[in-house]
């Protein structure tokens, strides 16, 4: 089945910004990742590059979307996980899968996500098909 580009967006962090709110604010977890994105996260060597991924691969998804995060989206709600491979996967829940059926008309739909780091940034990348 051919599918067009309904939108593109991409997004970058600062590893050390996130690591930051990890350490400082006990509920940001809780608050922008799913129990299963902090499960995954908190096992791995580099977790603040973890959660750095996944919370731009969340901004872009928005961009992508062509709403941003303000218009009722719910980080939370956006979760980026991994199959057994390793290739990121994005899913919605809730309220967010909701909305995104609307906004996007009740069309079938696919998201690719796209994630790296190097050092001091995490980058993502996703492309919203309908």
């Amino acid at each position: 089945m051919k599918m067009d580009i309904h939108g593109v967006g991409v997004d970058i962090v600062d590893i050390k910004r996130i690591s930051k709110a990890i350490k400082k604010n006990d509920k940001f977890k809780s608050r922008v990742f799913s129990q299963n994105e902090i499960f995954k996260c908190n096992r791995v060597k580099n977790y603040h590059n973890c959660f750095a991924k996944r919370f731009a691969a969340k901004e872009a998804f928005s961009k992508a979307l062509g709403t941003g995060i303000s218009k009722g989206l719910k980080f939370k709600e956006i979760q980026i996980l991994s199959n057994k491979n390793g290739k990121p996967d994005l899913r919605l829940i809730g309220n967010t899968k909701n909305l995104v059926k609307k906004i996007l008309k009740n069309k079938r739909f696919k998201v690719l996500v796209s994630l790296s780091d190097e050092k001091s940034h995490a980058f993502a990348m996703v492309v919203v098909l309908v």
